[in-house]
């Protein structure tokens, strides 16, 4: 359709850190970061969540809580770039498009506790805490901004939908420029969700490895500025070449919890992302997947990496899950991700032509012989001429949504 969304600036925090240069070294090592343990109903759960105190405060306390202190601590990167925007194109013309899962539950849970303790709620207490745009309204505030906002709670593809909605509001002139991004934490009340769908894992998640017994949630938040047209006012040097220049989506309804076990709705978006951006399958150099660790995620991504690249001659096409390396950011996983991809676009040796790193998939070395065959990066992999690269976010209810982000020199 050739509607690109330029890459001005991004930045992000997870359980990896916010540095750009220290954080793709981890990825491209496959080092992990330290996973905190939770005991739920006496079985020790890990989760990649950042330690709080290294989360400053939110100084306007209404806005206070988790979400926002690991929101706040991810805009630092893009604080200069997003006041140039709102006074070039004014407060009204810039949009936020965020994806988010769960932003308040923490602070009603133990407000619940407390009620049923003392029979009040405690001082301060709102339930505004619970609003699915109480983190868009932070961001605005924080910036003055008054144009439009939006909230995707698509769970795990959020963020990737946001970036979608980002697309088509730039296009539809509602707005100029926008931040779209998304921020989850692996609440408490979130991991015991997933414990009781058995989805989650007593060890860090193992993906596409026979012996994956789950996902591990993490915390992270990652935002992008992003325009229709390139902006030089804007952009800082690093993004100059980058777009995501296809969007897929599906929605294949299969199941309110699993994804269709055939990955057809997979297949489908990853086709739509590719048709959309006009290029062949044959000319993505890397995907990096959803892989969460589950037995059915993995089986089913695995059958449409397959069928996609495999039709396209490009069974070879190199792929990494690096949900081991993060955890499950739920809401936040699809830009997460997305930035991964501009991190290895951005490295000195795809900029330059040359081989670059990619990030790594890191499992125990055992891969399911029951999946079809995909080839999982190695830590210190190199892919050549990298210009292209896939991020694939696949949700509850069927909703999936691949996106392409384009190195404009390689």
């Amino acid at each position: 359709m050739n509607r690109p969304l330029y890459i001005n600036d991004f930045s992000f925090h997870c359980i990896l850190g916010g540095e750009k240069t220290v954080v793709f070294d981890k990825l491209v090592k496959g080092v992990c970061g330290v996973f905190t343990q939770y005991d739920v109903a006496g079985v020790m759960r890990p989760a990649a969540t950042i330690d709080p105190k290294t989360l400053p405060a939110v100084s306007d306390k209404k806005f206070d809580n988790r979400v926002n202190r690991l929101s706040q601590a991810a805009l630092v990167g893009i604080d200069s770039t997003v006041r140039k925007a709102v006074e070039k194109f004014g407060a009204n013309r810039v949009g936020i498009f965020l994806g988010s899962c769960d932003n308040g539950s923490e602070a009603s849970v133990a407000a619940l506790k407390c009620f049923k303790e003392t029979g009040s709620f405690p001082e301060g207490y709102v339930l505004d805490y619970q609003r699915a745009d109480f983190p868009v309204r932070f961001i605005a505030e924080r910036f003055g901004i008054t144009g439009m906002t939006s909230v995707h709670s698509t769970a795990c593809a959020s963020s990737a939908s946001a970036f979608v909605s980002a697309r088509n509001n730039l296009y539809a002139g509602n707005c100029d420029v926008a931040i779209v991004g998304g921020v989850d934490i692996a609440s408490l009340s979130v991991i015991l969700g997933f414990a009781s769908l058995e989805a989650m894992s007593d060890r860090p998640t193992n993906p596409f490895s026979a012996n994956r017994s789950g996902l591990t949630l993490g915390d992270a938040a990652v935002f992008f500025v992003v325009t229709k047209e390139p902006c030089a006012e804007l952009c800082v040097p690093d993004c100059k070449n980058l777009k995501v220049i296809g969007f897929g989506e599906s929605a294949d309804a299969d199941h309110i919890t699993a994804p269709r076990a055939d990955g057809e709705g997979a297949y489908q978006a990853m086709k739509a992302a590719l048709t959309d951006a006009g290029i062949c399958a044959s000319e993505i150099g890397y995907v990096n997947l959803h892989g969460t660790g589950t037995e059915l995620n993995d089986a089913m991504e695995s059958r449409a990496v397959n069928r996609i690249f495999g039709e396209a001659d490009h069974a070879d096409v190199p792929v990494s899950s690096t949900k081991a390396l993060t955890g499950h950011t739920l809401g936040a996983a699809g830009a997460l991700e997305l930035a991964f991809c501009c991190l290895a676009l951005q490295s000195g040796a795809a900029q330059n032509g040359e081989d670059c790193l990619l990030p790594a998939h890191l499992f125990d070395g055992i891969v399911d012989p029951k999946l079809p065959p995909v080839h999982l990066v190695q830590p210190l992999e190199t892919a050549k001429k990298l210009k292209y690269c896939m991020s694939n976010s696949f949700a509850f209810g069927g909703c999936n949504v691949s996106l392409i982000v384009e190195n404009g020199l390689a």
